[in-house]
């Protein structure tokens, strides 16, 4: 009984004295809890909307204001005609755009009716469905509050239109996400996992003493992976646009552009992942749990950023498949242009270079 008793605090001590055991016993289960709670909503905060109104009364400042007041909605523009909403939707400013009739005022007092159109972007359904219910949910309240000494009682109607997914499908969201999603796991788990094969079984070391620059072993190692990339991403479109009917609303070659950008840019993480891992087991952990799931949960593919406290918002800036959902989703429902997608662009290409650089200079300072 003593030996057993020795061998199991032996046991633990060797536990405790392994960091990364310990980080995976207690500090992953934290990590995970503290993401899904937060992360995972339904709910929607702080939505970015735009205002249009055509009256310009007091009874539609009341109701601005009410809900500017509301932490759903952040009113971030006024605009002046109607021509303005596509522009804004284009770019991705806003979620949804409020139009208030002209002449408002005079309908409610006279006719006792008042329309407000809600114009939402249906790029998410979920979203948009939320953002309608939860302006109609603002109105009703409001017009309670104004009715209690009027006879007869006023109403204000709500008027819906669907912006570039009129019918709602839901696939045409899940289509760019798990195209997303796959490019990932594709690129930077495989890559990672097979840069660190070569070190665990120690051969990268030969190579990296070859006549070969330490780049070109990097390339040659990550070229496959390229290929292999584009042919899912390939398979992906066409299986949504023929099966699905998903449209593909953009011009070809800035839709291959952006997502070869993706792909490198998934494959310099990829690469970066592979210096800080010794073994094919930490590499695949470390893709999995480290970047999988974050891409998953904050990258705006299942649920809104904009819903997402603050420290979440900004660790979402520093995952590349949150700006190239953003892309894809612009280039095949809105038919965005360069014009429109050109600072995710950059973004995106700032990524990779800085990956690339760094990963690069790890691998020279081994062999130094």
């Amino acid at each position: 009984m003593k030996r057993f008793k020795g061998f199991v605090t032996k046991e633990f001590y060797h536990i405790f004295r392994d960091r990364r055991t310990l980080f995976i016993l207690f500090g992953m289960p934290i990590i995970q809890i503290m993401l899904f709670g937060f992360a995972i909503t339904n709910e929607i905060n702080n939505v970015k909307i735009a205002i249009l109104d055509k009256s310009k009364d007091n009874e539609t400042l009341k109701i601005i204001s009410k809900i500017s007041a509301s932490s759903y909605f952040q009113i971030v523009q006024e605009i002046t005609h109607e021509n303005q909403i596509e522009n804004v939707f284009q770019q991705g400013k806003v979620k949804a755009v409020l139009v208030f009739e002209k002449d408002f005022i005079h309908n409610l007092q006279v006719n006792k009716k008042g329309q407000v159109q809600v114009i939402t972007d249906a790029t998410d359904p979920n979203v948009a469905n939320t953002i309608t219910n939860y302006v109609n949910a603002i109105l009703q309240n409001y017009v309670q509050e104004s009715n209690k000494n009027n006879q007869p009682k006023n109403q204000i109607q709500t008027q819906t239109q669907l912006y570039y997914n009129p019918e709602m499908k839901s696939v045409f969201t899940f289509v760019p996400g798990v195209m997303t999603i796959i490019l990932m796991l594709v690129s930077a788990m495989m890559t990672s996992i097979s840069i660190t094969r070569e070190k665990e079984i120690g051969t990268m070391e030969i190579l990296l003493v070859s006549p070969l620059k330490p780049l070109q072993v990097i390339v040659g190692k990550v070229f496959p992976y390229v290929f292999l990339s584009i042919i899912n991403a390939t398979i992906i479109l066409l299986l949504g646009f023929f099966v699905f009917k998903m449209p593909i609303n953009s011009n070809l070659f800035l839709l291959a552009f952006e997502t070869i950008l993706f792909i490198v840019s998934a494959l310099s993480l990829g690469i970066l992942i592979s210096t800080i891992s010794q073994t094919q087991q930490t590499a695949m952990m470390i893709s999995l749990m480290g970047l999988m799931l974050p891409v998953i949960i904050l990258s705006g593919f299942i649920f809104p950023i904009s819903s997402m406290p603050l420290p979440l918002q900004i660790i979402s800036n520093i995952l590349p498949a949150k700006w190239f959902i953003i892309i894809i989703k612009a280039l095949l429902l809105k038919g965005a242009t360069f014009s429109v997608i050109w600072k995710e662009t950059l973004i995106l290409i700032g990524m990779t270079a800085f990956f690339m650089i760094v990963s690069i200079k790890k691998y020279k300072i081994r062999l130094e």
